[in-house]
């Protein structure tokens, strides 16, 4: 085990950059949960930061045991641990992991040979990472097929966005930075229908048949999709509500849907 004492070590610059979002094939994982998910997913993990009680917290739990051989572990002092930390109260260990890497035919392979939920996530111009990483966690926990982000997202793996998902976004696949045009072009040349949720529509989201394969879009925050984006999606779906409120955030949203989509799949069976 390596120990540095330095704040301007190589390593801890470069953790920093990780966690700034500047080296784009890597994660910054930070915290016990987290690095489990990692090792769950089968993450290649570059180097583990941790200091000594952090240490001997990992040496006691069983997940861990036969894991980590073989790795980069760097010992350090709790405040060079706090100058790469991206939390106001560090748990003490921190991981460079590589990015999980996905294309448009990793998510038809598995929207064609696995029992999912068939729908895939087309997220617009979502530019708050906390809203991306719930998502993340509706997708995984319903059982739906994967997301595909458009230009102008904000990062499914930034720290913020891989704390609100919780370690979802380990595993579950995910194709970044598409154009729109091009991700609707797909949907329709791969057979899926393209829904969007809009709160003007006429059509209850409960009344649709979710058992058939379809890309599922949410626009941004702020504008949601202009009308020229509305006329290229065949569908569209509200959430009835309260007459006096305005709108529902977005990760609620897509729960939501996800699981209506849930609850028909399995009462299919």
């Amino acid at each position: 085990m390596n120990r540095i004492t330095s704040r301007d070590n190589q390593k801890l610059k470069n953790a920093r950059k990780v966690r700034d979002g500047k080296i784009k094939d890597k994660i910054f994982v930070e915290g016990l949960k987290l690095l489990e998910e990692a090792i769950k997913s089968n993450l290649k993990i570059s180097q583990i930061f941790l200091t000594e009680k952090s240490k001997e917290d990992l040496e006691n739990l069983d997940f861990l045991k036969g894991n980590l051989r073989n790795l980069d572990f760097v010992l350090l002092s709790e405040k060079l641990l706090k100058s790469i930390s991206d939390t106001k109260s560090p748990q003490g260990v921190i991981a460079i992991c590589e990015k999980p890497s996905y294309d448009l035919d990793t998510l038809l392979k598995k929207l064609t040979t696995t029992v999912s939920i068939p729908i895939i996530i087309l997220l617009h111009k979502v530019n708050n990472p906390s809203n991306v990483g719930a998502i993340f966690r509706n997708v995984d926990a319903s059982g739906a097929i994967g997301i595909i982000t458009t230009e102008n997202s904000a990062d499914a793996f930034s720290t913020k966005a891989t704390r609100a998902a919780m370690g979802s976004n380990l595993r579950v696949p995910i194709v970044e930075k598409l154009n729109f045009d091009e991700a609707i072009d797909w949907a329709k040349l791969n057979n899926l229908r393209t829904i969007c949720a809009d709160i003007n529509s006429n059509n209850n989201y409960s009344n649709v048949n979710w058992n058939k394969p379809s890309l599922l879009v949410f626009g941004s925050e702020a504008s949601g999709l202009t009308a020229s984006e509305r006329e290229q999606i065949k569908k569209s779906v509200y959430i009835p509500m309260e007459e006096n409120v305005e709108s529902l955030n977005l990760a609620v949203s897509s729960g939501i849907i996800l699981f209506e989509a849930r609850k028909q799949f399995f009462s299919k069976s």
